[in-house]
């Protein structure tokens, strides 16, 4: 099973490729790539919009995913801030519906308690165990690769659950 993790976010949007490789002598997670989708400020809300789409695409294609994780909305204070990465996030889900490919959504606690055991983990602590899970050398930069990484780890972990108790 291939998943590629999307974090949404207004500045940078991270992805991140994970495979869940069962042929292997022992079964592991093994990344196939992240990174961040970077937007410029100077560019007004629907160019940033279309380069989100554009690239989410091209790597979709690439990488030819299973299944897309994405993280569930949030509540925010700011009401234009959460306007904003909803639309994002929007474009996220075009993009893997026009891909053809399903969609499975996770809140931000669950994405934490999976990877790390705790809910309200930091962000240096999603990094230091997406690391750790991957066999990664370094920790994944920036940071919202390593958060698109756990969301896929997230996905895979629940996929499994999910699978043993139909068994």
């Amino acid at each position: 099973m291939r998943v590629f993790g999307i974090d949404c976010g207004t500045e940078c949007t991270g992805y991140g490729v994970v495979e869940w490789n069962d042929a292997a002598r022992n079964p592991e997670l093994q990344w196939r790539d992240a990174g961040g989708i970077r937007l410029s400020k100077k560019d007004t809300t629907p160019q940033r919009l279309a380069q989100v789409y554009a690239e989410l695409c091209a790597l979709i294609a690439l990488h030819q995913p299973d299944i897309v994780a994405i993280e569930e909305v949030f509540y925010s204070v700011n009401a234009k801030s959460a306007l904003k990465l909803g639309q994002v996030r929007g474009v996220a889900l075009l993009a893997a519906a026009t891909a053809g490919l399903p969609v499975a959504e996770y809140a931000p606690l669950k994405i934490k308690s999976t990877v790390t055991g705790y809910g309200l983990a930091q962000k240096e602590q999603v990094q230091f165990m997406v690391a750790r899970l991957l066999r990664l050398d370094v920790v994944p930069e920036p940071a919202d690769a390593a958060d698109a990484l756990a969301i896929a780890i997230c996905h895979i972990h629940h996929a499994q659950t999910l699978e043993a108790v139909r068994r």
